[in-house]
């Protein structure tokens, strides 16, 4: 009761030290606010932030495995690329060759044709050559003949005969050459 009597003696209250009844009733508020909270809504939070952090993890591990998967499509993608290089390059070595080849056979085709054309004109001039020579063998021989019978006086009738006068007189035109 001493308490009670100085302050009203006019004593003031020092307002920094509360009165020991706020000091008890804020402890057991305190303790059950902080129970409440330690049951209640920390777990929550526990679990929002463990599935955060598992979401970001999953996400970095995703990524990770995207990352991998890309760089092996990228692996593959070059050996591809190099296998196409090195298969066009075989390719247009195998049609450098085969042009070639065929320009060969071509020139070897058009020779074979020109030696076959050379030849049949040849063939063709000697058959030509040959009938104008007969030709030309019976008409100087029929001249012949007639001049023969002419200088003669007689008739050259007999086909033996003028045989053998005209192929004397065609070996007579040749030894003057």
């Amino acid at each position: 009761m001493r308490s009670l009597n100085l302050l009203s003696e006019g004593e003031a209250a020092n307002p920094l030290v509360p009165h020991t009844a706020e000091l008890i009733v804020g402890t057991i508020a305190f303790t059950l606010l902080f129970l409440v909270l330690r049951k209640a809504v920390v777990p929550m939070f526990e679990k929002a932030f463990a599935a955060r952090t598992e979401a970001i993890e999953g996400g970095i591990k995703k990524a990770e495995q995207a990352q991998l998967e890309a760089q092996r499509a990228l692996v593959q993608y070059n050996e591809q690329l190099s296998s196409a290089q090195g298969e066009a390059s075989k390719l247009r070595e195998e049609a450098r060759v085969q042009g070639a080849a065929i320009l060969e056979e071509l020139r070897t085709k058009a020779q074979d044709e020109a030696a076959r054309i050379t030849a049949a004109a040849h063939a063709s001039i000697e058959a030509e050559r040959q009938q104008a020579i007969t030709s030309l063998r019976n008409e100087v021989g029929a001249l012949a003949v007639e001049l023969a019978s002419k200088i003669v006086g007689e008739a050259l009738d007999d086909q033996a005969r003028q045989s053998r006068i005209v192929d004397r007189f065609i070996e007579d035109l040749e030894k003057s050459k």
